[in-house]
C-alpha cells in the first residue's frame, strides 16, 4: 500500500526508482559496512565542509547515516523510498525524516527552512531534472546557505558498474553521470555560485593502509586528484536570487582596523587620507610597543581630529596576528577591515573592498598586489617570485583562486569573523602574520572570497618589519601546516 505521506502520482521512472531502494532498504548498512573505508572518508570530508551544529537538510538521505554524522542541531532528510526512511526514524529518532520525491516542490512544502546548509550526495544521478530540483531549493536558503554535491565521476562509470557485477558495490538504478562542468551548469543555470570544488579517494579501498598513503599524498595533488572517485562542489545562492531573503542594512558600519608597530610617521597619513565611505565609521589602531613615539602620535591624532571616531588599542602579546585578533575581538563595526600602517596598500581604494562586501560580490574580500604594475622598490624581486609560488601553492590548498595572500587588506563581516574565531581550534593559534588564520578560518567555513587589486606603492616612512629569509620559512612551514589540515586528512 501506499504510505500516507507518498504522493498518489509519480512518473514511472520515479515509481521504479522508489521500488528499487525499497527493496535495498534492508541490505543498506552492509553495504556500508562492506566498503567501510570509502564511507568513512566521504563521511570525514562531509563533516569538514558542513560544520557540526548547523541546520542541516539532505535531500536523497537514505537511512540517514549521513546527516546523523554530521551532527546538526536540526537534521532534516527527505527520500523517495519509504523504506529508507521507516530505517531512517528507527535509527535516528533525533532527527526529522520525510518520505517525498526531492525535486517536487510539493514535497519540500511542508518543511521549515532557512537551513545552513544543503546536502545533496549521491542524489544528483537520481533526479529528472537537476536543474530544476536545485532552483527549488532557494525556499529553504539564506544568503549564508551552502549547497554541498558530491558525487562520483563519470569516469569510473565502468568501473563502478563491474564493482555491482561482482558484489562489491550495492546495486544503482540507471544514473545520469554527470562531469564536473556539468553539475557547474546546472548550479549557474538554478542561480548558485560556486565557492570550490574537491576531488578524492585516488583508490576507495584501504588495501592495508597502501589505499589512505595514495588518498593523501598522491591522490590529491593537482591533476592526478581530477581522477578521484568522489568529486565534491560547494555553492551558495548568487547574491541577485538571495536579495529577497533577510540580510544585512545597507549600509552597514565599519571598523578600519590600524595594526601598527613603528609607524608614527603613517598614524596621521592614515586617518587624513581614508574617504568617509559609510555613515559610521570606526578607526582603530591596535599598537605594539612601538620604540619611535606611535602611541604618542596616535593619541595627538586623535586630538586633532575630534570628528572622527578613532580608538587604540596596546597589545598584549607581540605581531600583527595578535594585533588583529586583540583589535577585531573589539571592535564595533558590523564589517571588519585591515589597513597596513605602511600604507602601501592605499587608503583611498577601502571603498572598492566595502562595496564588494556589501554588494555581495564576496564573503571574504582580499587585496592583491600582484595584478598592476608596482612602484619601484615597491617589492623587491625575490618576494614577488616568493609571492607568486605561494600564491599558486595556496589556491590548490583552499580550492579558491588567491594571487596574493600576503597582502595585509582583508575584510570580512563581525559575523563571520565571530565564525572563524569560534572554529579556530580546528587549526590553533598558529599564525603570526594573522593572514592566514583568516585565509583558513575563510576557507573552512566555505566563504566566498573575491580580491581587489591595488596599485602596491612604495613605503614614504620607517623599514619593512617582513624577514625575507625568516617569514619565508614560516611561509614554507604554513603551506605544510595547511596541506595538513587542509588535504591530508
Amino acid at each position: 500500500m501506499r504510505p500516507a505521506d507518498m504522493p498518489a502520482h509519480i512518473s514511472p521512472r520515479k515509481a521504479d526508482l522508489r521500488d528499487h531502494y525499497d527493496r535495498l532498504a534492508p541490505e543498506r548498512d552492509d553495504w556500508i559496512a562492506r566498503n567501510g573505508y570509502f564511507h568513512a572518508d566521504d563521511e570525514t570530508y562531509m563533516r569538514f565542509l558542513v560544520p557540526s551544529g548547523s541546520r542541516v537538510l539532505e535531500l536523497g538521505c537514505g537511512t540517514g547515516r549521513l546527516l546523523a554524522a554530521l551532527a546538526p542541531s536540526r537534521g532534516v532528510g527527505v527520500d523517495i523510498s519509504p523504506a529508507m526512511v521507516e530505517a531512517a526514524r528507527t535509527n535516528h529518532p533525533e532527527l526529522e525524516f520525510h518520505v517525498g520525491d526531492g525535486e517536487d516542490p510539493a514535497a519540500l512544502g511542508d518543511i521549515a527552512g532557512p537551513f545552513d546548509v544543503i546536502v545533496l550526495s549521491d542524489t544528483v544521478g537520481d533526479l529528472d531534472d537537476v536543474q530544476a530540483a536545485i532552483s527549488n531549493l532557494h525556499r529553504l536558503c539564506e544568503p549564508d546557505t551552502r549547497v554541498v554535491v558530491a558525487y562520483y565521476s563519470p569516469l569510473w562509470k565502468p568501473i563502478l558498474r563491474l564493482a555491482e557485477r561482482i558484489g562489491q558495490k550495492m546495486p544503482a538504478p540507471p544514473q545520469n553521470w554527470l562531469g564536473i562542468h556539468d553539475v557547474a551548469d546546472m548550479l549557474d543555470l538554478a542561480d548558485f555560485e560556486i565557492i570550490k570544488r574537491e576531488w578524492r579517494q585516488l583508490v576507495p579501498k584501504r588495501l592495508l593502509g597502501v589505499g589512505w598513503l595514495i588518498n593523501r599524498y598522491i591522490g590529491s595533488l593537482p591533476l592526478i586528484r581530477t581522477l578521484c572517485l568522489r568529486h565534491y562542489v560547494v555553492a551558495r545562492p548568487k547574491p541577485v536570487a538571495a536579495a529577497a531573503a533577510p540580510s544585512a542594512p545597507s549600509a552597514p558600519s565599519v571598523t578600519v582596523l590600524v595594526p601598527c608597530r613603528n609607524e608614527r610617521g603613517n598614524i596621521e597619513s592614515a586617518v587624513r587620507r581614508l574617504p568617509r565611505f559609510c555613515d559610521d565609521l570606526e578607526i582603530l589602531y591596535v599598537e605594539g610597543h612601538s620604540s619611535d613615539g606611535t602611541l604618542q602620535e596616535i593619541e595627538r591624532v586623535i586630538g586633532a581630529y575630534p570628528d572622527r571616531d578613532i580608538k587604540v588599542l596596546v597589545q598584549d602579546g607581540r605581531g600583527k596576528g595578535d594585533a588583529v585578533r586583540k583589535g577585531f575581538d573589539n571592535a564595533r563595526g558590523d564589517v571588519l577591515m585591515i589597513l597596513d600602517a605602511d600604507l602601501t596598500v592605499p587608503p583611498e581604494d577601502l571603498p572598492k573592498f566595502y562595496r564588494a562586501l556589501v554588494d555581495g560580490k564576496g564573503e571574504f574580500v582580499n587585496g592583491t598586489r600582484l595584478i598592476y604594475p608596482m612602484e619601484d622598490e615597491a617589492m623587491q624581486f625575490l618576494n614577488w617570485i616568493a609571492n607568486q609560488t605561494f600564491s599558486r601553492l595556496f589556491t590548490w590548498l583552499l580550492n579558491q583562486r588567491f594571487t596574493d595572500t600576503l597582502c595585509g587588506t582583508k575584510v570580512l563581516s563581525k559575523a563571520h569573523y565571530r565564525k572563524i574565531a569560534a572554529n579556530r581550534h580546528y587549526f590553533g593559534d598558529f599564525d603570526p602574520f594573522g593572514d592566514f588564520d583568516l585565509i583558513f578560518g575563510a576557507a573552512k567555513l566555505n566563504l566566498k572570497v573575491v580580491e581587489v587589486p591595488i596599485r602596491y606603492a612604495s613605503r614614504t616612512y620607517g623599514e619593512t618589519q617582513i624577514s625575507r629569509f625568516t617569514h619565508g620559512w614560516l611561509l614554507l612551514r604554513m603551506v605544510l601546516f595547511a596541506y595538513r589540515k587542509l588535504k591530508a586528512f
